[in-house]
């Protein structure tokens, strides 16, 4: 794993082997960051990074200038290595939170421009992701929500439901805030 652009571009990211995590590929990743990139302005970006695991999107963001990159995962040593890395590259708009991402989202009353979910590939619950989202109204007026997930499911009749874009076995749901504001440049 790598960053692909902004002030860490080129760094590796050797998490150790014991997490229990599938990072995003890098091919997936620089794919998104490319869709990303034609859409919407990274700088002053408020981020949500939900099921952040090794942190690779996180970092992602904040190598990118984004203002706030808030990452939730449930797994200790996960939370412990983003934290570390946060730390070494001087990344302070990193926060993380160790925690239930459903149980997170419940009590969460702050609004993100973006939110990534990652979640496991054989979590039953990733077609709730979607309504937990926009239920709590975590998205600012135009804000995205992207769900990755695998390319075989789909997400398409739930709520807000935009574009899926698929990358072998990867596929990325993306979820607009139907409001009026657009974080798009």
């Amino acid at each position: 794993m790598r960053i692909i652009g902004g002030r860490l571009k080129g760094l590796r990211i050797n998490p150790p082997n014991n997490l229990p995590v599938r990072p995003t590929t890098d091919l997936a990743k620089e794919a998104l960051f490319n869709i990303l990139n034609n859409l919407l302005d990274f700088e002053g970006l408020k981020v949500l990074d939900l099921f952040s695991g090794t942190g690779n999107i996180s970092l992602e963001f904040a190598s990118r200038q984004a203002e706030k990159v808030v990452a939730v995962d449930r797994a200790a040593q996960c939370i412990f290595y983003l934290k570390e890395m946060a730390t070494k590259h001087k990344l302070p708009e990193i926060t993380t939170f160790k925690a239930d991402v459903f149980k997170f989202l419940e009590m969460e009353t702050e609004q993100y421009d973006l939110i990534f979910a990652d979640p496991p590939y054989d979590l039953d619950k990733i077609p709730q992701l979607p309504n937990a989202v926009f239920t709590h109204d975590l998205l600012v007026a135009g804000g995205l929500l992207i769900v990755e997930h695998p390319s075989y499911q789909n997400l398409n009749n739930q709520s807000n439901f935009s574009e899926k874009r698929v990358y072998g076995n990867t596929a990325f749901s993306f979820f607009k805030n139907p409001a009026l504001k657009s974080i798009e440049k």
